[in-house]
C-alpha cells in the first residue's frame, strides 16, 4: 500500500473519531464559526483600533455577548419568574372576562364565537394552574441549557476570531484547495452572511425597541417585552402577531379596550407598515454600504425561505445556519458554472 493511501485511510478513521468526540459541540462550533464569518468586519475594525488580534477578538466576543446573548438570558430568566408568580385568581378573572367579551362580539365576528367557546371549554384552568410550576421548571432547565451552550458558542467564537485565518489557511493547504475558488467561497460567505446577520440584528433591535416603548407606556416591563418582540420579529410573516395579539386579548380580558386598540393599531401601523416596510430597509442599506459594501446584493426572497427552512430544521440557530448553507450552495454553483465555461472555451 502506498503511503499516501495509508495516510488517507488513517485520516478518514481519525476524522470519524473526531466527529464522535466533538459531537456534543458541533452545533456550537458551527454557529460560532458562522457568527465569526458574519462579523468579520467588526473584527477588522477592532484590529485596526487595537493593533492586537487578541484584544480585537476579545472585544468582538464581548460585543456579541452583550448584544445577542445577554437579552436572551434576561428574557428566559424573567419568563421563568413570571410563570412562578402567576396568580390562579387572575387566570380565573381573565376567563370570566373572555366569556363576557364573547357575548358582545360584533356581528362580523360572530362566526368565531363557537370556535373560541370550544377552545375555552377544552382549556382546563385548574390543570394549567397546577402545571405552572412544571412549566417554569422546564423553562428554567432550558434556560440553563441555553446559557451553557451560549458559553461554548462564545468560547468557540473567540477561537474562530483569534485563530480563524490560521485554521482556514491550514485546511486550505492540507486539502489542496484551489486558491481562487477558496478565496471566492470565503468572500461570498463573509459578504452574504454579514448581510443576513446585520439584517437580523437591525430587525430585532429596532422593532423590539419600538414595541418596548409602547408597552412600557402602558405600564409593562418594556425591556422584557421589547426583547421578546425583537426575537419574535425574526420569524417571517407571523413574528409580530404572536406578540401583539396576546397583548390585545389580555387587555380586552381586563376590560381595557382602549389599550387593546392602541397596541394593535400601533404595532400594525407603526411597526409592521412604517418601520418594517420603509425604515428598516434604509437602516440595513446604510449599514451595508458603510460597513460591508457587498459587490452583489443577496436576493431577499432566497434569504426569506432560507431562514424559514433553517428555523424549521435546526430550531433557533437555523436563522444563521439556513442562509449559510444556501449561500454556500449558490457559491459552489457559481464556481461550477465558471469552471464549465472555462473548460468549454
Amino acid at each position: 500500500m502506498k503511503k499516501e493511501y495509508f495516510t488517507l485511510t488513517l485520516l478518514i478513521i481519525v476524522s470519524f473519531e473526531m466527529y464522535i468526540l466533538y459531537q456534543p459541540f458541533w452545533m456550537s462550533i458551527i454557529v460560532a464559526t458562522l457568527l465569526a464569518i458574519s462579523t468579520h468586519h467588526i473584527q477588522i475594525g477592532f484590529l485596526h483600533l487595537t493593533n492586537s488580534r487578541f484584544w480585537a477578538s476579545a472585544l468582538s466576543t464581548l460585543i456579541l455577548g452583550v448584544l445577542f446573548f445577554a437579552p436572551l438570558g434576561y428574557f428566559l430568566f424573567h419568563v421563568s419568574v413570571m410563570l412562578q408568580n402567576i396568580n390562579p385568581t387572575m387566570m380565573s378573572t381573565m376567563e370570566i372576562q373572555f366569556r363576557g367579551w364573547l357575548t358582545h362580539l360584533p356581528p362580523s365576528l360572530s362566526e368565531f364565537e363557537a370556535k373560541i367557546e370550544a377552545s375555552l371549554v377544552k382549556f382546563d384552568l385548574t390543570a394549567f394552574s397546577h402545571n405552572i410550576i412544571d412549566y417554569a421548571s422546564q423553562i428554567g432547565s432550558f434556560a440553563m441549557s441555553f446559557l451553557s451552550s451560549t458559553l461554548f458558542i462564545l468560547i468557540f467564537y473567540f477561537i474562530a476570531q483569534y485563530y480563524g485565518r490560521d485554521i482556514f489557511e491550514f485546511f486550505k493547504r492540507s486539502a489542496h484547495f484551489p486558491q481562487q475558488e477558496s478565496s471566492l467561497i470565503m468572500f461570498e460567505m463573509r459578504s452574504s452572511m454579514s448581510v443576513v446577520f446585520y439584517s437580523i440584528l437591525a430587525t430585532a433591535v429596532f422593532e423590539g425597541a419600538l414595541f418596548g416603548i409602547a408597552v412600557d407606556y402602558m405600564g409593562y416591563n418594556g425591556l422584557l417585552f421589547g426583547i421578546m418582540f425583537g426575537f419574535a420579529s425574526l420569524i417571517p410573516v407571523v413574528g409580530g402577531v404572536i406578540m401583539w395579539l396576546p397583548f390585545t386579548l389580555f387587555e380586552l380580558s381586563l376590560g381595557n379596550t382602549e389599550n387593546a386598540i392602541f397596541i394593535a393599531l400601533y404595532t400594525i401601523i407603526i411597526i409592521s407598515i412604517i418601520a418594517d416596510t420603509f425604515i428598516k430597509p434604509i437602516i440595513i442599506k446604510v449599514i451595508n454600504q458603510r460597513l460591508i459594501k457587498p459587490h452583489e446584493k443577496i436576493n431577499e426572497l432566497i434569504i426569506f425561505f432560507a431562514i424559514i427552512a433553517g428555523l424549521t430544521t435546526f430550531g433557533f440557530w437555523g436563522m444563521i445556519i439556513g442562509p449559510a448553507i444556501t449561500v454556500l450552495f449558490l457559491t459552489l454553483m457559481k464556481i461550477t458554472e465558471a469552471q464549465n465555461i472555462e473548460n468549454g472555451s
